[in-house]
């Protein structure tokens, strides 16, 4: 299995000046989760299926 990646990023609905914002990391393993302003501070991640399930009930 190829290890993937994607390092630190922000939504691409956050803006400039947005205090609210939280940044993702894909990996081959999961996805990270972290608050944008303390990038510092502990972050959570999930599995890839609890992750698609979250993505999921965003959009019912």
């Amino acid at each position: 299995m190829t290890e993937h990646d994607t390092g630190w990023f922000k939504s691409s609905y956050s803006t400039a000046g947005s205090n609210g914002c939280v940044e993702v990391r894909i990996t081959s393993t999961g996805v990270s989760v972290r608050d944008s302003k303390d990038p510092n501070h502990p972050h959570f991640t999930l599995n890839t299926r609890a992750w698609a399930g979250f993505l999921n009930s965003l959009t019912k």
